[in-house]
């Protein structure tokens, strides 16, 4: 039986890697099925900093309007990138936009599980985001961090692997103090961790940072989920991890039924 990921990247790395990078990811992909038997679901993010970048329109950060419409810009900029990244590597793409009610209300979310199933029993690649252009509030999901968690929930996923600029979760911010150390294998959350990591965002581009993704990693974790925290841009990093390779930090999940936490 296939296993399967649910791999997300940020607004930063993917903004900085650009087509290239993007194109080293979908060649993994294929790698990934083609060689381990895991069928991916990708959460992307990158939407409003891609118009940004694109438009030099200046981004007020507290506008809901200007990252709505910034939002409709900067998704079928995205979608071509991965389009044509999936395309040189043989395979197909299936853009599928998300606000929080899709995968909180009962008859919704399980018409998105029925889609996400039948697209890759079809070998399609999901690529997922929050509908940003239409939500009704500020980013619900948090840069797509908790959004990746919850589509790994609601899918079975048995990885979620979370795609950033740095080399992964460290003992410390390593910013501030060059003794910090990165941790490689952890089980679940340490909430002393959780506690000391600064919840401001990792970069200019981005609304997420080490803090929304660890408390996404606690949400999968607790599911059952093992989550795996890496940089985006390290060559093979895919494959590395589907090699149990030591590197980013992996986060084992707790010893209970995934099912019956969903």
């Amino acid at each position: 039986m296939a296993k399967r990921w649910v791999i997300k990247a940020g607004s930063n790395i993917i903004v900085s890697g650009g087509p290239l990078l993007l194109r080293t990811w979908m060649q993994q992909v294929a790698a990934l099925r083609r060689e381990h038997d895991i069928e991916v679901i990708w959460v992307t993010s990158g939407a409003i900093a891609s118009a940004v970048e694109r438009t030099r329109i200046k981004r007020n950060r507290s506008q809901l309007a200007e990252k709505q419409a910034l939002s409709a810009i900067g998704q079928p900029m995205i979608m071509d990138l991965y389009n044509l990244s999936l395309s040189a590597v043989g395979l197909l793409g299936a853009q599928v936009l998300l606000t929080a009610d899709d995968l909180s209300e009962k008859g919704r979310k399980r018409n998105f599980q029925n889609t996400i199933e039948k697209l890759l029993e079809w070998k399609i690649t999901p690529i997922l985001n929050e509908n940003d252009a239409i939500s009704t509030e500020e980013i619900q999901f948090g840069d797509n961090d908790s959004l990746s968690a919850r589509v790994a929930r609601t899918m079975d996923a048995d990885r979620l692997v979370i795609l950033t600029d740095v080399e992964g979760l460290y003992d410390r911010d390593p910013r501030r103090d060059p003794r910090a150390v990165l941790l490689h294998d952890i089980r679940g959350i340490p909430r002393a961790l959780l506690k000391q990591t600064a919840t401001t965002a990792g970069s200019s581009r981005g609304t997420g940072g080490m803090y929304s993704k660890l408390t996404a990693a606690g949400l999968a974790t607790t599911a059952g989920i093992e989550t795996w925290l890496a940089k985006g841009d390290r060559p093979g990093v895919l494959l590395d991890i589907a090699n149990d390779r030591e590197i980013g930090t992996r986060i084992r999940s707790q010893p209970i039924s995934k099912r019956k936490s969903q």
